[in-house]
């Protein structure tokens, strides 16, 4: 009676062991809901990110693709930037360990530039200085960009993130 019962119970027991320890989602939801945000592109951020994958394909690198979590950090960025009068870096480590914790990422570097008229200007800058350079021909999967306008200078501010994953 023992081994008719356990003979009968066992492939259960297997099947529900096999079922609660399979992985669910890499994502909880609300990582997943991050990630799902819409961004919205204005014409030069789109420019710019055109610009950016131009130069990497006459490189022979591979293109990066928008991803809107992204660009969403790059958004805050600027509007702190602007929010505080600066140029910097400031809080990266966290803009940093956000996208790597809600998208998986293994690296994030970041371009920031200020007071440029153009998309071309601002990628040209950044190819003249060896760190940005780096960083536009760099290891990397995806991109997001920002461009913003201080309303009371006029001056524009600029933030990418280049995201490996």
């Amino acid at each position: 009676m023992k081994k008719t019962l356990i003979r009968a119970i066992l492939p259960i027991a297997i099947l529900f062991t096999i079922i609660s320890c399979t992985t669910e989602s890499a994502m909880s939801p609300v990582a997943d809901a991050q990630v799902n945000q819409k961004y919205d592109y204005q014409p030069e951020e789109i420019e710019l990110a055109n610009l950016i994958n131009g130069y990497r394909a006459s490189k022979g690198l591979k293109t990066l693709e928008l991803v809107n979590f992204v660009s969403i950090k790059a958004e805050e960025h600027d509007q702190y930037m602007i929010a505080n009068n600066v140029v910097n870096h400031d809080f990266f480590e966290e803009r940093s360990q956000s996208i790597i914790q809600v998208l998986g990422a293994v690296k994030v570097n970041e371009n920031v530039a200020f007071n440029f008229t153009t998309p071309n200007s601002v990628l040209t800058a950044w190819l003249n200085s060896p760190g940005h350079k780096a960083n536009i021909e760099g290891d990397f999967t995806n991109l997001g960009i920002s461009t913003k306008t201080d309303v009371v200078t006029g001056k524009k501010y600029y933030t990418n993130i280049f995201v490996k994953k």
